[in-house]
């Protein structure tokens, strides 16, 4: 029994996955939520480019390039607020060291520290809606709750572009609820904005985005095209998800970094990262896109105990099964941008 946690959680440590999920206590009250994160501070940063963080990390061979980066990577973490016994929070406290440990030491170190060879990072921390709300029936509660979460990364964001970015250019980047929020910044900030001439590219991963999604930012279709998002939800080869499916939803393969639905083999993947980040797994699986339902299939991958992984849902690993792929992308990418420039 000592392997099978170990081998479900996969990739990232998975606090949102490893703790029994406890829905809050009452309705959400805006005036009793946790306090929020003050920018100018680096506490509420998960990572920065000039302090010692989780973000920083790297598999062995790899190396931190933060230090002389020409870009800067704005990262946004999945949900990892599942609550505790008693909570009656719907969003999460950012100054719960507990918390935010979680968050350091599983999406931070494991997604985060993907884009560490390509530019400087900022993470904030930031009052995220609890995994619940997600399935909340009450959708004007929801909203809020979400709403609130976004707000703080919206005036994370502004304050990273006041004080951060000096006309530096930008990647986005993602997974679940972050990418629930991440797709409200691009639009809110890079659409037909100004600063849409700085952006390299965005990984917006493991939430659906529609195609159409942005009227001046395209589907990434080739692995050198800049100024577009990549997208990709992952699942096993031949499960076919009910819910959340239509061929209006982007999807980019991470392997080939096209939207073709032609198979990408095992022996594209140049490495995967699961429970353990100084390994690289590679040929960790294959990639295939499902364009009629808007999602990404994998081979089972295999490791050692991986005959105990039973979920068909691979959305915990999207960054992680193809971390060397989508390092590798990131630098592709803004190596293009900088020739342009």
């Amino acid at each position: 029994m000592k392997y099978i946690l170990p081998v479900i959680l996969l990739a990232i440590g998975l606090s949102n996955c490893s703790k029994k999920t406890i829905y809050p206590l009452g309705v959400f009250q805006e005036e009793k939520a946790p306090v929020a994160p003050d920018y100018s501070k680096s506490y509420y940063w998960a990572a920065l480019p000039n302090k010692e963080d989780k973000a920083d990390v790297t598999p062995k061979k790899l190396k931190d390039e933060q230090k002389n980066a020409a870009v800067d990577v704005f990262f946004m973490y999945p949900t990892i607020y599942t609550g505790e016994k008693g909570d009656d929070q719907w969003n999460a406290p950012v100054n719960d060291p507990a918390f935010n440990k979680r968050v350091d030491e599983s999406t931070i170190q494991f997604q985060a520290s993907v884009f560490n060879g390509v530019g400087k990072i900022y993470a904030p921390r930031y009052r995220q809606a609890h995994i619940t709300a997600y399935y909340e029936q009450d959708k004007e509660m929801s909203k809020k709750v979400f709403d609130l979460a976004y707000e703080d990364l919206k005036k994370a964001f502004q304050y990273y572009l006041d004080h951060y970015n000096n006309g530096r250019p930008i990647i986005i980047a993602s997974h679940s609820q972050g990418t629930t929020h991440g797709i409200r910044l691009m639009k809110d900030f890079f659409d037909g904005q100004e600063l849409q001439q700085q952006l390299v590219a965005a990984y917006l991963v493991g939430i659906p985005v529609a195609k159409d999604q942005y009227e001046n930012i395209p589907v990434c279709e080739t692995p050198t095209q800049i100024g577009c998002f990549c997208t990709w939800r992952t699942f096993e080869e031949g499960h076919h998800p009910k819910s959340f499916v239509s061929e209006k939803i982007a999807v980019t393969n991470p392997l080939t970094w096209t939207t073709s639905e032609d198979y990408a083999p095992h022996d594209l993947n140049k490495g995967g990262v699961l429970r353990k980040i100084n390994k690289i797994y590679p040929n960790l699986t294959s990639a295939r896109i499902v364009a009629e339902k808007g999602i990404l299939w994998a081979t089972k991958p295999k490791f050692f105990g991986s005959f105990l992984l039973k979920t068909k849902n691979y959305h915990i690993a999207d960054f992680n099964f193809y971390y060397l792929n989508v390092r590798e992308n990131a630098v592709l990418r803004a190596q293009h941008f900088m020739e342009g420039k």
